[in-house]
């Protein structure tokens, strides 16, 4: 397994985060970025085995803003 694995986090259009795993079949949610961080850990032990673990799990934030003209 590789150092580490990266999660898009974006909100949720009901509100609260949801973050995906890239190259994972990893997706978990939250209401708040503390509870995501906590859910993204666990989602994590979940899917790897003790030997596979990645060691630094990065949470990249994705904002889209619209701007009208």
């Amino acid at each position: 397994m590789g150092k580490e694995i990266i999660f898009l986090v974006e909100e949720s259009p009901e509100g609260g985060y949801e973050a995906r795993a890239l190259g994972h079949a990893i997706f978990t949610q939250a209401d708040t970025v503390e509870e995501l961080k906590a859910m993204v850990r666990d989602a994590v032990r979940c899917h790897f085995d003790e030997d596979e673990l990645p060691k630094i799990i990065r949470l990249h934030f994705v904002k889209d803003e619209i701007i009208a003209l």
